[in-house]
């Protein structure tokens, strides 16, 4: 399927003097950013970058504290993440270019175009936390979440054998625990080739900010409603661009739940997409359905209304 063209690995340093690294693939004038997910980089968003269609110049960054950037200020909320976005987008001097953000990476798009008005003309949402943030419950007796025991602070969630678990596995390099996890949680209906997962799971022990971004989720809340943490900012109401919710219909980690909170919150002002056989990860599951819905979504003829 591959329509690959030039990618390159590029570094920028913003104002507040963090070093974001990004991939660049040439295209034609319409640009689109790709922001990608916790436990992951610009690495994982690999077969989207090969293969959407030519006349899109594509950018996907890694977040701070992720993949080749820099973590030197610690985040301590997504709004750490999206603040950052403005200045590599400055810095680029990108402006009306559209926006996929994939599950952590939805919530960051969110707060970017909440607060950044005029820089994104089209978000879609793939597999998104809610906008009303992604809680942080640590494992029953039973092996399944807790859900009547919310954590609530970052120390909390550094001290959960959850989060312990997996920082235990970047700090070991264990590529088959990752794996196993990711073959568990992730991967429904495909899974990567040897070589290309390989890759995945080395990119994944790169992540040096997991209970940051953890307790960050929690606390994320763009909606009108209590989230049973923190009360919402409401500040879904200034996204005022075509939104496209889409989400893979057996997804494990970002619920049918939490996407009907985000249809709800956006109400008419969204369309949304169920991708069929697919999990967290469509890229993977299904390329191809991902890349028909995200190519329909930002052609300039789409409408702004309904189901698809």
């Amino acid at each position: 399927m591959s329509k690959m063209s030039t990618i390159e690995v590029k570094k920028v340093l913003l104002e507040n003097g963090e070093e974001i690294a990004y991939q660049e693939r040439a295209g034609g004038e319409d640009v689109v950013l790709l922001v990608h997910g916790n436990m992951t980089s610009s690495v994982h968003w690999d077969v989207v970058i090969e293969n959407l269609a030519s006349n899109y110049k594509v950018y996907a960054i890694d977040l701070r504290g992720f993949g080749k950037s820099s973590y030197h200020q610690p985040i301590t909320e997504i709004k750490d993440f999206s603040d950052d976005l403005k200045l590599f987008v400055d810095e680029l001097e990108l402006k009306g270019f559209a926006l996929a953000g994939w599950s952590l990476g939805g919530t960051v798009c969110q707060q970017f175009c909440a607060d950044y008005p005029g820089y994104c003309d089209r978000l879609f949402l793939l597999a998104s936390g809610s906008s009303r943030g992604y809680a942080y419950y640590p494992i029953g007796e039973d092996g399944l979440p807790d859900t009547t025991n919310r954590l609530r602070t970052l120390e909390e969630v550094r001290d959960d054998d959850k989060a312990k678990i997996v920082q235990t596995a970047y700090d070991t390099l264990n590529y088959d625990f990752l794996k196993q996890m990711w073959d568990m949680v992730i991967y429904v209906n495909n899974k990567p080739d040897p070589e290309r997962y390989q890759k995945y799971l080395e990119d994944m022990t790169t992540q040096r900010n997991l209970a940051e971004c953890y307790q960050a989720l929690s606390i994320f809340n763009v909606s009108d409603v209590h989230n049973g943490l923190v009360a919402g900012t409401n500040q879904v109401k200034d996204i005022d661009i075509p939104v496209m919710i889409a989400w893979g219909e057996t997804d494990m980690v970002v619920t049918k739940d939490m996407t009907d909170e985000l249809i709800a919150d956006f109400g008419g002002k969204a369309v949304h997409k169920e991708l069929k056989n697919c999990g967290h990860s469509p890229q993977i599951d299904d390329l191809e359905q991902l890349l028909e819905a995200m190519e329909g979504f930002f052609s300039r003829s789409t409408t702004n209304k309904g189901v698809l």
